[in-house]
């Protein structure tokens, strides 16, 4: 199955790893340095023009670690991830 993160962006559910609240896990200094990290090595997608309210990580057959930056709430993801269906709005 797949997971439409906005933006014309879809990715295989199996590739992800987390679905993160990006308010909440900001808190955290590991969590920033991480994302600055990911950041200076080219490794983080921003999906929409919009502010991001959450991110995803995830890896892809050769365990390249991916972070994408998306609009969506962290429960709309979530919902879109556990329901059976692919539904692109």
């Amino acid at each position: 199955m797949y997971l439409h993160l906005g933006a014309s962006t879809v990715i295989h559910q199996s590739d992800v790893l987390g679905i993160f609240d990006l308010d909440n896990t900001t808190a955290s200094w590991r969590t920033r340095d991480f994302l600055a990290r990911a950041q200076r090595e080219g490794r983080v997608v921003s999906v929409g023009e919009d502010l991001p309210k959450a991110f995803l990580l995830c890896r892809d057959q050769e365990g390249e670690i991916t972070v994408y930056l998306t609009q969506l709430s962290p429960a709309t993801l979530a919902k879109r991830f556990l329901s059976d269906t692919f539904d692109p709005v």
